[in-house]
């Protein structure tokens, strides 16, 4: 590219289109209700666009905490060892108290997905535990669906970088918002009703999957063989959901999935991922692993292995499984041919699995049931909530029910 030529900024419009989407669609944002924002320093531009619709929305108050991907180098480079055992639990107190008095919640992704590559991975691993701990109060109420959430993403430079590493880096930048901006439907005039639409044909998908109330499924494939029991009064998610708070709202931007819980204790056969898994600076590749009962009893990859069996110690909850998802091979992330390094769009390329806690949502009356009422019906428990991918264009997944009949659920990774 000559030097004179003058690199595209990111597209003010679309930007502008994705805040008003994670108010309007995201959170449904409701007069006078207060929201929370997290994002990276980076994502200031819009973090101001979400702001100022959330004001036009009515919003009470809106407060914003950032993060630096520089600062936190700083702490695994300089910071005493006891550092890495303690977390700022008074924070996530402080987040727990504003969301059980309703206030809304939004984080912007975008952080560099390598970022601690380089650190020490004892000291990563034992920072994410702390964390974990930390934040249980506050996630609980995520988790627990207790108000209106949304996560979008902003296009980082040092994520760029990942994605598009052949490009210089302001096209990075460029390439990447262009992704974002197609995956979360924010590139046609109206993405507001492209929404509605989207959340109609979701609602489809779980309504079927409800109406038959399987028991179990089977993924099956090139070194897949996976028997996933589903909880008792399991129910499918997807799209928009309805909060405890009474809001209906899009928890993720973008989103293709439908989701429910597994029975933590009936799970069995092997699986093997079908994208890599980006974990806190670590690319974890070809994940192969072996369920009896529930639980996770071998555990390989090819690469980031020993990072993954540290996920796999962090609890007893961390070896069994708290969602499982279906997702169409030809959903548009997936069609994209991009690895995004970030969850919350990979996931929405392939069915997924996810380690760890489940969504009380999950649950036929969820909202009103108790930790250990759901404990009962097969809800797992645990700090950590970790999806990787299983889907592919030769994945077949049939729906099992109690007397052992099938259904075809998907074929070559498409709806059947």
């Amino acid at each position: 590219m000559n030097s004179s030529q003058k690199i595209p900024s990111i597209d003010p419009v679309k930007l502008d289109r994705l805040g008003e989407v994670a108010v309007k669609i995201g959170l449904q944002l409701q007069p006078g209700q207060d929201l929370l924002i997290t994002a990276p320093l980076a994502a200031l531009p819009l973090v101001r666009r979400i702001t100022e619709h959330a004001y036009k929305a009515g919003a009470g108050l809106v407060t914003t905490f950032y993060n630096d991907e520089e600062t936190t180098l700083m702490r695994y480079r300089n910071a005493p060892e006891d550092s890495f055992d303690r977390s700022a639990g008074w924070l996530y107190e402080g987040m727990a108290k504003a969301f059980s008095a309703n206030t809304a919640r939004l984080a912007i992704s975008g952080d560099n997905p390598m970022l601690l590559s380089a650190e020490d991975p004892e000291k990563v691993a034992r920072a994410n535990r702390a964390q974990s701990k930390a934040y249980q109060p506050a996630l609980e109420k995520i988790t627990g669906f207790d108000v209106n959430w949304n996560i979008v993403s902003y296009p980082n430079p040092s994520w760029a970088r990942q994605v598009f590493p052949d490009q210089e880096p302001d096209t990075a930048v460029i390439m990447l918002a262009d992704a974002i901006f197609s995956a979360s439907r924010v590139d046609i005039d109206d993405p507001v009703s492209a929404w509605r639409d989207h959340n109609a044909a979701l609602l489809k998908r779980r309504e079927w999957l409800n109406g038959l109330n399987f028991a179990s499924l089977n993924f099956k494939g090139p070194g897949t063989d996976l028997t996933v029991g589903l909880a008792d009064e399991h129910e499918w998610q997807g799209g928009a959901s309805r909060a405890k708070n009474g809001i209906t709202c899009n928890p993720n931007i973008p989103t293709e999935e439908v989701f429910t819980t597994p029975h933590a204790l009936r799970v069995d056969g092997h699986v093997s991922s079908t994208k890599p898994l980006s974990y806190q600076g670590t690319l974890i590749e070809n994940i192969q692993v072996r369920f009896e009962a529930g639980k996770i009893v071998e555990a390989k990859a090819t690469r980031g292995e020993e990072v993954f069996n540290k996920i796999l110690g962090t609890d007893e909850g961390a070896r069994r499984l708290g969602e499982v998802a279906l997702v169409p091979h030809s959903s548009p992330i997936s069609a994209s041919g991009l690895l995004f390094f970030n969850t919350l769009f990979d996931e929405n390329a392939a069915s997924h699995i996810a380690l760890g806690q489940c969504y009380s949502k999950c649950f036929i009356n969820g909202g009103t049931l108790s930790p250990e009422e759901i404990a009962s019906k097969g809800g797992n428990k645990s700090l950590i909530h970790i999806d990787w991918m299983i889907g592919s264009g030769e994945i077949d997944v049939d729906g099992i029910h109690k007397d052992g009949s099938t259904v075809p659920v998907m074929r070559n990774g498409e709806w059947a």
